[in-house]
């Protein structure tokens, strides 16, 4: 479902976790965020409202312009959405 943008600034935990939906529905791409995060299936699922691994999942799809622009899309919101929220989950 998109992520609706306003004039509101988008909520970075809400951005991040249908960023973290997006890139588990593939298992390859899920094979290689946990590779990355170094985090398990189970860790990844105790973990996911941490606001550090929340800014982890975005930062794995920034590495990745291609996975940006997918994710980006199929959230419904510009690329720099999911950089900001990154930014702001990283300041908490």
């Amino acid at each position: 479902m998109p992520i609706r943008e306003t004039n509101a600034e988008p909520d970075p935990r809400a951005i991040a976790l249908g960023a973290l939906g997006w890139a588990v529905s593939d298992g390859t791409r899920a094979d290689r965020l946990l590779a990355t995060t170094g985090l398990d299936p189970a860790g990844l699922r105790a973990r996911a409202g941490e606001a550090a691994t929340l800014a982890a999942v975005l930062s794995f799809i920034e590495a990745h312009e291609p996975d940006l622009i997918a994710c980006a899309d199929a959230l419904g919101v510009e690329p720099a959405v999911l950089v900001q929220a990154r930014m702001r989950l990283e300041g908490e």
